[in-house]
């Protein structure tokens, strides 16, 4: 099919995220031109001598005075949502990290403006594209799980596997104020890994903290912009179709999986279960039951295929490597890429290629993308409104919902 229509893009944040999408951009047959930005000159300009790009910004002001039709953006976490609304504003369409906002506030005022604008939002939402989820999405929809009943989310992400590192790039000497974003302020793996299946919402949610115990300052509330002392977070959500949810948000957690967020999901007819070590498919009968480890188990990209981090950001962290480093699976659709993708940069089991893709699409065809601003409100909210329920002990509290996007 021939690409009638084309974009420039501006890629606002050059860290390790952003090194994973700058090429993909490049070479999407709908995407016209890429420009860049930074707040660091050496890494604007050391990223720009990188990906051959003469196009370049200091600010995202800048970028968005500039021609670009659309902004990526891959600025500290707690700045996504007064970027994009930002780039909104100055009428371009927005591909964003996660999470999409940080205060049921922002959220509202996100889904507001794209609905009064017309203008394509997404969320880069790796979990939408893992194969688990594309496993259980596929067998709800044929109705092989029946009824949902209970579902486990989960990011366990340790403080030493990279974390550390990541924010004292982003935060500079005072690193450990923002280190100790809240667990449940980040729930969108865990949350859209169940949600994009059964295309249900959160309800209402308990959630309990676990107090840092650990002395190097980051989970310190007198230190912390968000006065937060929690390193770990559990939520126990009710599902707006009468199943239950259970979330954890690790940052001080004593495992290593292959990939640090995983699903499992219980139904009246049939179930996933993931582990580390194990990826099931259960039901009442014997003769049902598959291990699915190897059907699900993303392939490891070559060099080949992966232009290594290191060349322009710091190396990934070692126990990071299966996120950044790792293809497809038979449960793909690879079919529906352009080929200008093959042997480049791809990640988080596979993702990357099918997130920019449906961007680029969607920008294109005036459609509306996945992860599109109302499903990324269903995935965040959940979050914000636990950690507010930690905050009082655990007591229950009802999730407010953003609807569904206007008709057309």
């Amino acid at each position: 099919m021939v690409q009638s229509r084309t974009f420039k893009i501006g890629v606002c944040g050059l860290g390790q995220f952003a090194s994973s999408f700058v090429p993909l951009f490049q070479v999407h047959p709908g995407v016209s031109d890429v420009a860049l930005v930074d707040v660091a000159p050496e890494r604007l300009e050391r990223g720009a001598r990188h990906y051959g790009v003469d196009d370049t910004y200091a600010s995202i002001e800048e970028l968005c005075d500039s021609d670009v039709d659309a902004v990526a953006i891959f600025t500290p976490r707690w700045m996504h949502a007064e970027h994009a609304m930002m780039a909104l504003e100055a009428s371009k369409h927005v591909f964003c990290a996660v999470p999409a906002a940080i205060s049921v506030e922002d959220m509202s005022a996100l889904v507001k403006k794209v609905s009064d604008t017309g203008l394509t939002y997404m969320v880069a939402e790796t979990a939408y594209y893992t194969p688990s989820t594309l496993y259980c999405r596929d067998r709800f929809r044929r109705g092989d799980i029946g009824h949902f009943v209970y579902g486990e989310g989960e990011y366990l992400h340790d403080m030493s596997h990279g974390f550390y590192e990541a924010y004292q790039r982003s935060g500079g000497p005072e690193w450990k104020r923002t280190a100790s974003f809240p667990p449940m302020f980040y729930p969108t793996h865990s949350v859209s890994m169940i949600l994009s299946v059964t295309g249900a919402r959160m309800e209402s949610v308990s959630c309990l903290g676990y107090v840092d115990r650990e002395d190097d300052g980051v989970f310190d509330a007198d230190i912390s912009m968000w006065d937060n002392n929690f390193s770990n977070e559990t939520a126990l959500f009710r599902t707006s179709d009468g199943g239950m949810c259970r979330v954890n948000e690790f940052r001080r957690v004593g495992w290593r999986g292959q990939l640090s967020s995983r699903m499992s999901m219980y139904g009246t007819k049939g179930s996933y279960e993931e582990q580390s070590n194990a990826r099931v498919w259960n039901t009442l009968h014997l003769e049902d039951q598959a291990d699915l480890f190897q059907y699900l188990t993303s392939s490891k990209l070559s060099p080949g295929h992966h232009r290594r981090s290191g060349e322009f950001t710091p190396p990934v962290h070692e126990a990071m490597e299966e996120d950044f480093n790792a293809g497809y699976t038979p449960v793909h659709p690879v079919d529906r890429l352009p080929p200008e993708f093959a042997k480049l940069p791809n990640g988080h089991a596979g993702s990357h290629h099918f997130l920019v893709d449906d961007f680029a699409k969607a920008v294109n065809a005036g459609s509306l993308p996945p992860n599109n601003v109302w499903e990324s409100a269903r995935n965040c909210i959940p979050g914000i409104i636990a950690h507010e329920s930690a905050l009082q002990g655990g007591v229950q509290l009802t999730i407010p919902d953003l609807g569904d996007p206007p008709a057309g």
